[in-house]
């Protein structure tokens, strides 16, 4: 598969998770394949496909951390295709157990599924409206 391809494909691979959890938070299922740790594999696979064959340039990136050089790295389509990847697989890891925290915590989905929205752009914003959504729960619950 060409980067292209393999970049093409990482977001949409994710899509239908998030949209059970947005849209069908309390359906059975919804709970059933959330439940799974093995969710974020799907988007992982584009990532291993991409950093396999480019291992050595993406190890010299990350081993000593500089910045021109993760510049040079993520400047190549390899690299750009790779850090996709890697941010779609962890926001995915992330929009799973702020939803499986949701249910736990009994926050309303109106609450979460807009929370899980912003995470699939911003994830860091999504992650600290989760963590005070989910304070303010636990607050109100003592």
């Amino acid at each position: 598969m060409t980067v292209s391809t393999l970049f093409g494909w990482t977001f949409p691979i994710a899509a239908p998770f998030w949209a059970l959890m947005i849209f069908l938070p309390g359906w059975s299922w919804t709970r059933r394949i959330m439940a799974s740790p093995w969710v974020p594999l799907l988007p992982l696979v584009c990532y291993f496909a991409l950093a396999i064959p480019h291992f050595g340039a993406l190890w010299r990136a990350v081993s000593r951390p500089d910045l021109g050089v993760l510049q040079g790295f993520l400047g190549t389509p390899q690299g750009a295709a790779l850090i996709w990847a890697h941010l779609i697989a962890f926001d995915l890891f992330i929009g799973r157990w702020m939803y499986l925290e949701s249910r736990e915590q009994r926050i309303h989905p109106l609450v979460t599924s807009p929370i899980l929205a912003l995470t699939i752009f911003l994830s860091p914003f999504g992650l600290v409206a989760f963590l005070v959504a989910r304070s303010v729960r636990i607050r109100s619950r003592s």
